[in-house]
This record gives C-alpha cells, structure tokens and sequence, in this order.
C-alpha cells in the first residue's frame, strides 16, 4: 500500500529510480535538483541565497482565533497597510456560545481591519478558511503563508505553508520567512483507488507510514505519478490538506486538465498553469503509494498516525481498543474510561458520526456519504450524524443536487461551515463516547474533553464513505469497501454570488481613516524585557510524553474565545498535562518583577540557590522541559502564553514542528534542545554571558543545573539561527525588534 525509499531518488521517464541504480554524475544530480516542481516555486520567491531562503508569499490568511493577535502585534509594529493581499475568515469562533459576545467582538474587529488596512474578511458560516482560499485564491506556481498549520493548497499548485502569528507579521512588515532550503520528498502515486475508498483512507496510509520516523519532516511533499489522473480534485485535496500530520512543511501536485477545470468552474481559468517535473527530477526519498491496494482506514486514540486497516481492526477490536483505553485512563487518572464495552457480539458501536471541515465538508466526500445513506436511517439511538458543507457554495450545490435532502431524511443534521468539531468546538461527545469523524485530527482532549472535570471522550478518525456506511448499519462500525451504493455523483456547479454578495472585499483599498473597533476582551500584548547578560531559569513543568501536541501547551475548544486576550487565555496553559504550571510560572514572573524593582533577586530565591551566586545583569525566567514538543496547530499561543506568564525558554529532545520552534524565537523564547536534561520542577539552570553568546552566533551553551543544593553541568544546543532571530531573542520578541528597527 505505501512504501518509503530513504535515499535519493530520480523521477525519470515515469517512474522511481533509486539513486544507486542510475548513472547519474554529481553535477547531474545538482541540475536535476533544479527540476523540481518546488524548487521552481521557491526560487520565484526567494530574496536570500539557494541555501538560506527567504521567502516572500504571494498572499495571506488567517481566521478568527489568530487574525486579532497577529494584527494587534503587526499594529504595534508600525503596521499602515496589508502591503500583499491578506483574507480574514471566521470559521473557528462561530458560535459565539463561550464568554458572552467575545467572539462577535473579535469578529467586528477583524471587518474594521479589513477595512482599514486593505484586506478581505468572509463572515462566520460562509466557510471553513482552507475552502475559500481554494474556491478563491490559490493559484499554480503560487505561495500562501496561513495562520493555520492545515495551510495546504498544493492540489492547485500552491506551495502553502501553516505557520504561527508572528510570521505573518513579518510578510504584513515587509520582512522574509527564513528557511533553510528543506530537502524534497517524492510521493509517487499509481494504481486507481476501489470504490468506497476516499481521500482519507489514503491520507492515513501516508501518516501512520511517516510520522513515527519522522521521515518528512520539516520537508516537502511533491506529488507526481501516474496515479494522480485518476483523482478527482476533491480527492486530491482531501488527502493533501491531510499531509500536515506528517509533519512536513509544505506539500504540492503536479497539475492538469482537472486542475484547469476545477479552476475554471470557480471563474479563476486565468490561474491554471501546467506544472509537471522535469525529467529527471532528483528527490531525497521518496513515498510511493498504490492507491489500488489502499483500504478503508480508521485511526484510533489518540493519534492520527495510529491507524489500521478497518479490516485490521476489525479481526482484533478488543485489543486494539485495550491499548486506547489504558492510554485515556492515564490521561483520566482513573480507571472509569471505557473503549472495549464499544465491542458487543463481535461488532464495535460508535456513538457519533462527524463529516466536517477542510478534510470532510467537501462537495464528493458528502455527495457519497448521502448516495451510501439514501433511503435509509440512522435509527433512534445514541448514534448520531452531523454534517458540516465545507462552505455554503458546496452547501448549495449539495442541496441543488438534491444531497442535502437525502441526509436528512436518513436522520442526519446538516449544518453550516465551521471548523469547531476539529478541535472541540462542537459536536462534542459524552463521556465515554467514541465518536468516528472526517476530520484531520484526534490528539487527546482535542474533541472537547475535560478530563479534570472527570469528562474523557475519544476519537477516532475515518473516511466519510465508510462514516457513511457505519451510519446506515445504525452506528455498527463498517468498512465502505464494496458498500452498495451509487459512486457516480452530480457535477458540482460553484455559484460565486455567494460572496460576492456577503464577503467584503478590500484587498487594495485601505481606509486609514477606519478606527479598529475593540470589544472589552481583545486586549495588548504585556510588554517583554530583553535578554539580560546572564540567564537564570526555574524548571515550572517537565512533561514526560513522548510528544506533546499544542492542544496540550494551550488547549483548543472553550479557550479559543479568550485567544484575542493573552493574560486571560495563558490561565489555561498546560491545564490539561501540569494544572500546577500556571501557578509556578506566576511565581517565577512575580519574583522577576521584584529583581526588576529591587535591583536583586528575592531572598527565597537566593536561599533555594545555596552558595550558588549569579551574576550582575542576570534576568530570571521559567522554563517548560519536555521530550518533543510542537506536535499539531500552528498557533502561537502555545509558545506566547508562556512567554506571558514569565517564560524564557524551553528544552526538549527535538522539537516535532519548525513552526512551533519558530513560535518560540518569535516570541524571545530560546529554544535550547539537550539530549538528557535530567531536570526536575523546582530545579534551577544558569547560563553565563548568554546575550554575547547570542549575538556571536554560539549554538552550545554549557548550563549549571542546581538542584537541592548540588551543581552540575549539562550543554544546551539552540540549533542555527538567523542573525534576524537572534537579534528577536537578544530584544525580547519581535514586537521589541521591530519597535528597535523603527527607531
């Protein structure tokens, strides 16, 4: 089903061919580099050098659980004007369901910066952010940089990257996104995918092969290969937006006719390039996938890349349940969280079906799930089936054609474009459910949970064919392989007015004139100090996960309606790993305030510092270890609501995404790895002359640890650095850099 060669590969005359099986030269190797579909597209945006890019993207996007922060910082940056075209969409806060009018507030903002710096904003229910950026801006040969870490448009030949915040204020300030040049990786598809396969089967095929090694990440993924003829643009889509749990940075397709057609449909022809490798390409590994052996998938708890055949699955239910259980009671901490009572006469019963989002609210992947439901019923049951149209123009073509109605009289509900079951915003099961979703991902906690509250749901992820079909089997788990139904689904027809009717259009037309309108909620960043000559740090958390996701940093769900206040939304940090942190870290913070104050650190502090004295110029701050942390959302706050609360660094094995590394450089945050810390909370490090270390470009810094009166040394590593990103972390964060570029 999916293979990986880990060595260079040539696409040549059609196929793969390993590296030590051609005849190639060395300097045939550095011309078929050049080859590449991405290397193309990095070279028409790139300032720097070929080894060091910087990029600067064609446009931007945010929605409205980021776009306030990154403009609030960009304001307090200098900002006058979006200088490239930047889309506000509102599709994750749509609810207005926490906090009173906070989101609505957030929303008002966001058209009066629209309006006042010269930007597009797309009202909530209109449609998931991804969608419309499909439907309206991506382009061949382009790059889109989104505040969001599903930012992936490469079926329509846009080389879309996920980042945090920070780094669309540095497009918004004319600033570079700096990259080292990221090696490439082939995915090679071949072979035609059966009926009741869909784009998620094939999504997570690719995921459980690659994450666990980390064989693509921080790379691009380039699709090539026979195999994408016989895809539809729906597909195609569905499995690349998938492509970010792989970890990689970016991904992109070759393009054809369907391409153009798709382009077409949506009154963007003008926008079609052909775009094909030149042969022979060179790639540094490749993934080469036969869609013909791929299976219905399904991803239990509590990761997507945690995933089996259904047919797998299904011969050993109760002991793949086991693994997950035992998992969610140590997240519960009690023995109350059941997944193997779901096994009954050898059948596995969900309790909720979810079709949703930039995966699943898709115009085939709900065409066929109401083909496979029409004329029967979900029953009366526990089980229950939503359906979120992934905007109201695939909502409308999907009623136009008569789906929309066939869902419903199967007893499904049907609802508008949001984003918020992907990440606990809705549809949130009971305790103990086991909820089968079409989404992008099932980190624990991330369907709405609140597991300190004794709360513990679970997720697991499938195609919306086989959701489909578990539906109609009245929510007994089923394969839709072979299910009997009608795959041929109506042609999909765009009606445009929609937004041209409703979204407000302003790319280019900035009204200085136009006040920011600020609900009570949306408030400044605090300010941060710059790094002192000495670094003194506290240990306030040490994580022992093997990875920790950003749901577990800064959990999702009922926090997103406080993301426009940093102070209020850093009381939720680590609530669901370390309740304790918030509390340790605040301590540290008030302790810092004092040596501000007073000229020296406090008594308690010294005392807990034994004989160990710092030195002159020594700025004290928290530190979160962990083993590999990052894993998940691009969102910032992960790293900024512990900046806010005091925090100067992290430490950890690796970090699992550069997006959130770069969140906490962004934010003066150091982000140190050490291979064996062996700190415990409480535990001090302190690393002399760390500002002239900085700034002389150093990567090893040795760290005195003093725990319980002993010392000891350990090397902490920065890995490369910008000299941008060091003078961020010498000022304290990218506010402070730009405020001292301004001067």
């Amino acid at each position: 089903m999916v293979k990986l060669i880990r060595q260079g590969v040539y696409y040549l005359d059609g196929r793969i061919v390993k590296q030590s099986q051609a005849f190639y030269t060395s300097d045939k190797k550095e011309r078929a580099e050049k080859n590449t579909l991405s290397y193309a597209i990095l070279k028409a945006h790139n300032v720097g050098d070929e080894e060091h890019l910087r990029l600067r993207f064609d446009a931007i996007v945010s929605h409205d659980i980021t776009y306030v922060g990154i403009i609030q910082t960009a304001k307090a940056s200098g900002l006058s004007s979006f200088p490239i075209p930047y889309t506000l969409t509102n599709c994750h806060n749509s609810l207005c369901a926490v906090g009173g009018t906070i989101n609505e507030d957030d929303h008002v903002f966001g058209l009066s910066a629209a309006k006042k710096y010269g930007g597009d904003y797309v009202p909530a229910h209109l449609a998931v952010i991804h969608q419309y950026m499909r439907e309206c801006a991506a382009k061949c040969g382009a790059m889109i940089l989104g505040s969001d870490s599903h930012t992936r448009y490469g079926a329509l030949g846009t080389l879309a990257v996920g980042e945090g915040g920070p780094e669309l204020v540095k497009q918004l300030l004319r600033q570079t996104y700096d990259v080292a040049r990221p090696e490439v990786i082939a995915v090679y598809l071949k072979g035609k995918l059966r009926k009741g396969v869909g784009p998620q089967d094939v999504a997570l095929a690719l995921v459980k092969a690659t994450f666990a090694s980390g064989f693509v990440k921080n790379k691009i993924l380039e699709f090539i290969g026979p195999g994408i003829a016989n895809l539809s643009m729906d597909y195609r889509i569905g499995i690349d937006v998938r492509t970010t749990e792989t970890t990689c940075l970016s991904s992109v397709w070759e393009t054809d006719e369907k391409t153009r057609e798709y382009l077409k449909e949506h009154g963007r022809e003008g926008d079609y390039a052909e775009m094909k490798a030149a042969q022979p390409a060179y790639y540094d590994g490749a993934v080469i996938i036969d869609l013909s052996r791929v299976e219905p998938m399904i991803a239990l708890p509590f990761h997507p890349s945690n995933a089996y055949t259904i047919r797998e699955f299904l011969e050993h239910p109760v002991e793949l349940l086991r693994a997950a259980e035992e998992q969610g009671r140590k997240i519960k901490g009690d023995d109350s969280f059941t997944l193997t009572d779901k096994v009954k006469d050898g059948k596995v019963y969900v309790t909720q079906g979810v079709i949703v989002g930039c995966a699943g609210g898709g115009y085939e992947n709900v065409a066929e799930a109401a083909e496979i439901l029409r004329g029967k019923s979900i029953g009366t049951g526990e089980f229950s089936l939503s359906v979120y149209p992934a905007s109201q123009p695939v909502y409308k073509a999907l009623t136009d054609a008569g789906y929309t109605s066939a869902l419903m009289e199967a007893g499904a509900v049907v609802k508008t474009a949001f984003c918020g079951p992907c990440f606990g915003a809705g549809d949130v099961p009971a305790n103990n459910g086991l909820s089968v979703r079409h989404t992008t991902r099932n980190f624990e906690n991330r369907e709405g949970s609140k597991p300190a509250q004794g709360q513990l749901a679970a997720v697991a992820l499938m195609d919306a064919r086989s959701i489909a079909a578990t539906a109609a089997n009245g929510g007994v788990l089923t394969s839709a392989l072979d299910y009997a139904y009608n795959k041929r689904v109506k042609k999909y027809h765009y009606d445009g007015k929609i937004y041209e009717n409703r979204v407000y259009h302003g790319i280019g037309n900035p009204q200085p004139d136009v006040e920011l309108v600020y609900g009570p909620n949306i408030a400044d960043w605090p300010e941060q100090i710059a790094l002192g000559k000495h670094l003194l740090m506290k240990v306030v958390s040490v994580l022992h996960d093997a990875v920790t996701t950003t749901d577990e940093l800064i959990p999702s769900g009922e926090t997103s309606s406080y993301r426009s206040n940093p102070m209020k939304l850093a009381e939720f940090a680590l609530s669901r790993k370390d309740p304790a942190y918030v509390g340790r870290a605040k301590a540290v913070a008030a302790d810092e305030a004092e040596r501000r104050k007073t000229g020296a650190l406090p008594e308690k502090v010294l005392r807990e510092l034994g004989d160990f004295v710092p030195g002159e110029g020594t700025i004290y701050g928290s530190v979160v270890v962990s083993n590999k942390p990052g894993d998940g959302s691009a969102r910032e706050q992960a790293a900024s609501c512990q900046r806010v609360l005091g925090g100067v660094a992290n430490i950890c094995k690796e970090y699992a995404t550069k997006r959130y590394r770069s969140n906490l450089i962004n934010w003066g945050m150091l982000p140190f790895t050490c291979k064996q810390a062996g700190v415990r909370v409480g535990d001090y490090l302190y690393i002399p002359d760390i500002a002239e270390g900085i700034a002389a470009g150093e990567e090893r810094f040795v760290a005195t640890v003093i725990s319980r009166g002993k010392t000891r040394d350990i090397v902490l590593e920065t890995g490369a650095l910008t000299q941008e990103e060091r003078r961020i972390l010498l000022d304290g964060c990218l506010i402070n850099y730009n405020k001292e570029l301004a001067k």
